[in-house]
């Protein structure tokens, strides 16, 4: 007996309502819906799938007759017997036979009319049918969506479909993904030129794959070995669109929330979550979402933290109340193109203790080193008076410059730097 979780099939229905098989090639087929005609040729007024019922008063030549239903995609043919003619006539099997198309008896005491309610009913079964799953799966994603937002959808949709399921960024990046897609740079390149709402259909592999755009935020690809339900599909992207932009929504608070504490320890008020000092105020060269204490400011990525590993500009170590001056100091390097503020020419000139950066910067010159570059700033940077004065050769002295900076690690030649040397030498 034929039931809604059941395909109807041209072998189902012989066994539902009774009638005998002649040829049973193509039993398996499926039945749409059930047609009876006395046409010679009926087939301009077929879609497919259907079974054709006849008595054969026109019927012609049995051969043309079944090619014509065969290539029309009949899903079979049930003959009425007890009329024109009383049994089903022999060229008729064999044609049907030798073409693989499925050949029923349908005896007088059974109407066509019995036939095509029982097909009407398997069909509106079958249709009320999908349309349960379809609401059953529509209120399950609905539930993911609520519960657990754009990955739960993925999820629950990977396992209605039986496949795989992701949503892919702008970019075609996959976000959140469930199983294995085939490749679809090609396809999201196509959709993202249309400009608007679009879908994309295609096999791929032996599955079924679709690609839906969600909004402007990105894509959803799902793939199946099974033909796709729309319904569900469309539900998942519908859902998923709504959840991408409250995410956006959520996003742009949270970015705010950021940018006001930032604005509150650059004034230096108490805020919760600074690292432990000394840290330092890093602006990075890069729009990534680091860890740790971090806004975006002016359009700029920057994070309060003892290090971090991506590239960035940084200040000297500060304290929750030097927050202000180390951002000018990390914004003062990132314009200087160098990684610290220690680096940047002149910097130490700012430096809050002057006795401490003394010490820090001198330290790897001995008191040779030292008293050299101190009488060579003396005489304005020359090298001939500097060598008078100290009572050695000019070029023991341009020798001795030349191994303070690669103590140093810096050139001498910037006038920063011969104030920041003149500063500490005299701190």
């Amino acid at each position: 007996m034929y039931t809604p979780s059941m395909v109807l099939t041209v072998g189902a229905l012989a066994r539902e309502v009774g009638l005998t098989v002649h040829v049973d090639a193509g039993l398996d087929r499926v039945v749409g819906w059930a047609h009876s005609t006395e046409l010679a040729d009926p087939t301009p007024f077929l879609e497919g799938g259907e079974l054709l019922l006849t008595t054969g008063i026109a019927l012609g030549p049995a051969d043309g007759y079944v090619r014509r239903l065969v290539a029309a995609g009949a899903a079979g043919l049930g003959f009425g017997t007890g009329l024109s003619h009383e049994t089903v006539p022999d060229d008729l099997v064999r044609a049907a036979r030798d073409a693989g198309l499925a050949l029923l008896e349908v005896p007088r005491a059974t109407p066509f009319i019995a036939i095509a309610k029982a097909v009407s009913r398997a069909v509106a079964a079958e249709e009320y049918a999908a349309l349960a799953r379809t609401g059953a799966a529509q209120r399950a994603l609905t539930r993911s969506a609520v519960g657990d937002g754009p990955p739960g959808v993925v999820r629950r949709l990977a396992r209605l479909i039986d496949g795989a399921a992701a949503v892919l960024d702008p970019h075609g990046t996959p976000v959140h993904v469930v199983g294995a897609l085939p490749d679809l740079a090609g396809h999201v390149r196509r959709l993202a030129a249309t400009g608007g709402p679009a879908g994309a259909a295609w096999q791929a592999d032996g599955r079924h794959v679709a690609m839906q755009v969600l909004g402007r935020r990105g894509y959803l690809a799902v793939a199946a070995r099974a033909p796709l339900d729309a319904g569900v599909v469309n539900t998942a992207a519908s859902l998923l669109t709504v959840a991408l932009a409250r995410s956006d929504e959520v996003e742009a608070v949270r970015r705010e929330l950021r940018a006001a504490r930032f604005r509150l320890a650059l004034a230096g008020v108490p805020v919760d979550g600074l690292p432990e000092p000394p840290f330092r105020v890093f602006v990075l060269r890069e729009r990534v979402e680091p860890a740790g204490f971090w806004a975006e400011v002016d359009g700029r990525v920057v994070v309060l933290a003892r290090a971090v590993d991506v590239p960035a500009a940084a200040s000297s170590p500060v304290d929750a109340g030097g927050v202000a001056r180390g951002y000018r100091e990390a914004l003062r390097a990132l314009e200087a193109g160098v990684d610290a503020f220690e680096e940047v020419a002149g910097a130490g000139l700012l430096a809050p203790d002057a006795a401490e950066f003394a010490a820090a910067l001198l330290a790897p010159l001995d008191d040779v080193l030292r008293e050299t570059v101190r009488v060579w700033l003396a005489c304005h940077g020359q090298a001939e008076p500097a060598a008078a004065r100290l009572g050695v050769h000019r070029h023991t002295v341009r020798n001795r410059l030349d191994r303070v900076q690669r103590l140093l690690g810096r050139s001498l030649e910037p006038a920063g730097t011969r104030a920041e040397l003149w500063l500490a030498l005299h701190a």
